[in-house]
């Protein structure tokens, strides 16, 4: 488990694709449980350790999870995630195709099927869709492959997967929602890059960064991003 950052109140991991993070019907292991094992070992705690879960990542999704070590962090943090402009998020997403324009805003209404596992983007309001918004930015490609940074100012399910469908963008490896295959790792190329908040407890302000995984694609356009050849890309 790679912790990004930890103190008295909160602590942040970069997730792995194909983690679970909270309980769901298969009853696997999730990183909950890991996180609560680590607290407890770490700080030679007895009996039962808490661990707060403000938000989450689907289980395809690589990247930052922020958790509260306390009930009094796990208070504000629900309230910070429940306001869009508290929690700066930012995601990267490895697409098949250039976007129609170098950034753009979207704005959907998206609702989830339930049998399905799987949200519809609607251009305006439907019975049980939530709004949803987020601006996406092209800032690098390689061969067939192009690197959007997201920055999401809502939390709905499978947000950015399915907003970036309705401009036939899929996802490295996202089956559910249009790539031709999966990833041998099953997990997709859609990663928690940044999180930037005032601290819960603190007041102070918190920038927790991750590493995408280590693949080739990935190593990619990590080598761009360290040699400075990130955006703006020239639409073609």
């Amino acid at each position: 488990m790679e912790i990004l950052y930890e103190d008295n109140h909160i602590i942040a991991v970069n997730k792995a694709c194909g983690e679970l993070v909270q309980s769901d019907i298969t009853d696997e292991r999730t990183l909950v449980d890991d996180m609560k094992d680590y607290l407890k070992e770490k700080y030679n705690k007895p009996g039962n350790v808490f661990v707060g879960l403000p938000h989450r990542l689907d289980r395809p999704t690589s990247g930052i999870v922020l958790l509260a070590k306390t009930g009094k962090a796990l208070e504000r943090l629900n309230l910070m995630f429940s306001n869009r402009d508290q929690i700066h998020k930012t995601y990267w997403a490895v697409v098949n195709k250039r976007p129609p324009k170098h950034s753009d805003t979207l704005e959907h209404y998206l609702r989830k099927n339930q049998t399905k596992n799987k949200s519809y983007a609607h251009p305006h309001p439907v019975p049980g869709a939530k709004y949803a918004r987020l601006t996406y930015r092209h800032v690098a490609s390689i061969e067939k492959y192009h690197l959007l940074e997201i920055e999401l100012f809502t939390g709905r399910h499978h947000q950015i997967r399915v907003q970036l469908g309705t401009l036939n963008l899929r996802i490295k490896g996202d089956l559910k929602y249009g790539f031709p295959r999966v990833n041998e790792n099953k997990g997709i190329h859609l990663h928690a890059r940044k999180l930037e908040f005032i601290h819960p407890v603190k007041k102070t302000l918190v920038t927790i960064i991750a590493e995408p995984p280590s693949d080739k694609v990935w190593n990619e356009f990590i080598k761009l991003f360290r040699e400075n050849q990130f955006s703006p890309v020239i639409p073609v």
